[in-house]
């Protein structure tokens, strides 16, 4: 019998399939993590990333783009800085246009 996944676990996830070059929201994550109510969840499970070379929490963002300026791993600058490295574009005010750069899984 398979163990079931804690919520963190559910969280790790869905953001370990978030493509380079994309990002997802923390509301996006949680819905597919399974509850939607589940944003400030996700935040907590990013701050206590267990694998960040594995898990890439730098490609969660709030649900304006903006990244987080609590990012666990070295600040918004650190997380400025990885995503840019994926090629996506980050304006000086910490925000990424969602519309180029929100990831959209297929559905099976």
């Amino acid at each position: 019998m398979e163990k079931e996944k804690t919520v963190f676990g559910r969280i790790y996830d869905v953001v370990r399939s978030i493509p380079k070059g994309r990002v997802a929201t923390y509301g996006q994550v949680a819905a597919m993590a399974g509850n939607p109510r589940w944003a400030r969840v996700v935040g907590y499970a990013l701050h206590c990333n267990p694998e960040p070379g594995v898990i890439p929490c730098h490609r969660v963002v709030n649900r304006d783009g903006r990244v987080s300026a609590a990012f666990a791993f070295g600040g918004e600058n650190a997380q400025i800085l990885l995503l840019r490295q994926e090629g996506i574009a980050v304006g000086d005010d910490g925000v990424v246009d969602l519309s180029c750069y929100r990831w959209y899984p297929e559905i099976v």
